[in-house]
């Protein structure tokens, strides 16, 4: 086969995987979403219990980055756990749903993340140990034009990591 025919069939499949309708699922990439091994949700100092017990992540309203009541508590958990194992990091990643700019999802989600950060930071977790980063409407979980699908991309999601702390 030509270095032609080579490159035509390597841009054509490249072409093909992105036109997939995978959705980035953030329950279940690699494991769990954690970023870390899981572990057992019987043990309360696991990633998996973090996740599953405590909750991995908070949702908005539209256009909204202010933290519910609701999400109040699930940070309030998180902050809790935090403290309890000093040894994790944490990277909040900011989601938005499909409506609105690119640029304008990118924003919302940067301030969804930080208003996570900032509460966790005000339960006293130290702020070197949270990163942010948003991925506006670039990973959704669900994939529709309903309100249903709406509700579950507006999010801010903790990712655990481990290693030392700076």
């Amino acid at each position: 086969m030509s270095g032609i025919n080579k490159a035509i069939l390597l841009v054509a499949g490249l072409a093909l995987a992105a036109c997939s309708d995978a959705r980035w699922d953030d329950t279940n990439a690699g494991n769990g979403g954690t970023g870390i091994g899981g572990g057992s949700t019987a043990d309360p100092s696991s990633p998996a219990y973090f996740r599953e017990a405590i909750g991995d992540r908070v949702l908005f309203l539209v256009d909204q980055s202010s933290i519910s009541p609701e999400a109040q508590g699930i940070l309030d958990g998180q902050a809790r756990w935090l403290t309890a194992n000093p040894a994790y990091v944490v990277t909040i990643e900011g989601h938005a749903d499909e409506r609105g700019t690119r640029e304008y999802n990118l924003a919302l989600g940067a301030r969804r993340a930080n208003s996570a950060r900032e509460y966790l930071i005000s339960q006293g977790v130290a702020a070197s140990r949270i990163q942010t980063v948003s991925y506006g409407k670039e990973r959704p979980i669900e994939i529709c034009s309903e309100q249903s699908c709406y509700n579950k991309n507006r999010r801010a999601v903790t990712v655990l990591a481990g290693g030392a702390v700076s």
